[in-house]
């Protein structure tokens, strides 16, 4: 019998986010506007590199193979924060080559950006298997608050420092701080995750043998479950809807409301703040709450038609001038995404041990995957389809309007995806037969 984690324990293994975070916003926001600004480089060089680091997520799935075939998560989580390290520094070498040879630059920001996705990945995936297997399952939600918000501190706390640091600026010194960022980083990852995964594997566990299979095979056998599979594509619509909004919110506001840049800057704060509050909001009612109120299935939909119904919101203030409330409806926007994003990330803790023991890499990496690449693809087609609709209606006000109504629908249609997928975990709970010794109930690792 092994013992779930307590509160030091998640966040001891949030640390792992945390320098993940603190690698990541180095390289998509830091070397972004280095890119454009210092080098007077198109913009479309970093979104593209950017992009590779999203398309590369679809790999996913073979790294959680390779732990399953492994049967060990820590070396994984060392090794993805290892590449990932090793991609977050590289990328700032090649940022500063580009200021004298571009091509051998960009070259090599391509192979350091495609590193910089596989190991987060690597790492991300099998961190959040460990959760699984560690956590109890009343506290995953707010596990998955603990962790998130613990990237959010990378990403914060990096970039604070290292925009101190990085005054009086210089590609030798951007180069030094990333070395720094990236060097801390796994040494973090490795203090955090060290000896964690060995008081959870019982000499029981040790003994199982695990089934050599190939990758093509245990993708088709997880493919071929149906609550896996409208997992992710649960995940991968909702992805969808949550992140098309990214790009055109600002533009949005100073477009059809006046706002200035600070003022849409401000107004991006207000919805982080509300997505902040809502993950919280949703790790206090789960934890301290009856089984009723705290259910990740009222959640993860009521979180889908809430955002639903603040985006509706926003294409109605599209036409309703300057006295709209934008703020208060971007803010519960806001509130709405955290809910849906802990309630989907704690049911990914919850569902990934239901089905065969030995695909739970394959399995998490599926609906990894599905996040990343829907997370890139989102921003990308609600930039485009706002351009589209512009040009079709010759007017910015129903072009954006045209765009959160879609959202808003695909939200309605992941709410739909949400309650499909929690009948079929209750059928397949239904089903399993019980077992007594087992303290992580539903997670069998």
């Amino acid at each position: 019998m092994m013992a779930p984690l307590g509160w030091l324990g998640i966040a001891r293994l949030g640390l792992v986010q945390t320098a993940i975070g603190a690698v990541v916003v180095l390289t998509t926001s830091t070397l972004n506007r280095v890119m454009v600004v210092e080098l007077a480089l198109p913009a479309t060089l970093p979104g593209l590199l950017i992009a590779l680091h999203y398309a590369v997520q679809v790999l996913r799935p073979r790294w959680g193979h390779g732990s399953d075939i492994g049967g060990r998560l820590t070396p994984w989580i060392i090794g993805g924060m290892a590449v990932l390290a090793l991609g977050g520094f590289g990328a700032a070498v090649a940022t500063a080559l580009m200021e004298t040879l571009f091509w051998p630059g960009v070259a090599l920001a391509a192979l350091s950006f495609t590193l910089i996705g596989m190991g987060v990945g690597a790492s991300g995936t099998c961190l959040l298997i460990l959760l699984s297997r560690r956590v109890a399952d009343a506290r995953r939600p707010a596990a998955a608050t603990v962790v998130w918000v613990m990237m959010i501190a990378g990403f914060i706390v990096t970039a604070g420092l290292a925009g101190q640091a990085l005054d009086p600026f210089s590609t030798g010194r951007l180069v030094a701080v990333s070395g720094v960022v990236s060097a801390l980083a796994m040494g973090v990852t490795v203090l955090a995750v060290r000896g964690v995964e060995d008081t959870a594997r019982s000499p029981e566990r040790e003994a199982e043998p695990v089934p050599a299979v190939s990758f093509s095979v245990a993708m088709r056998e997880v493919w071929d479950e149906p609550q896996a599979r409208l997992f992710a594509i649960f995940v991968f619509v909702s992805m969808i809807a949550y992140s098309a909004q990214d790009l055109i919110l600002e533009p949005f506001a100073g477009t059809v409301f006046g706002y200035t840049p600070g003022e849409s800057t401000k107004l991006a704060g207000v919805q982080s703040g509300g997505v902040l509050a809502g993950m919280v909001l949703v790790a206090l009612v789960t934890t301290l709450a009856g089984a009723r109120a705290g259910s990740l299935r009222i959640w993860a939909v009521g979180g889908c038609l809430a955002s639903a119904i603040a985006l509706a919101c926003l294409s109605v203030g599209a036409f309703a001038g300057s006295g709209f409330p934008l703020k208060p409806i971007v803010f519960a926007l806001g509130v709405s995404n955290g809910a849906y994003a802990v309630a989907a990330i704690g049911s990914m803790m919850r569902l990934v041990g239901q089905g065969k023991p030995e695909r739970q890499g394959v399995r998490m990496g599926l609906w990894g995957a599905a996040q990343g690449v829907a997370f890139g693809l989102g921003g990308l087609l609600g930039a485009s389809a706002t351009d589209l609709a512009r040009h079709v209606w010759g007017s910015p006000a129903p072009a954006y309007a045209t765009v959160f109504t879609l959202e808003a629908l695909l939200f309605v249609v992941s709410a739909g995806l949400a309650l499909a997928v929690a009948r079929q975990a209750t059928d397949s709970e239904r089903r399993r037969p019980r077992h007594p010794d087992t303290l992580l109930v539903p997670n069998p690792g």
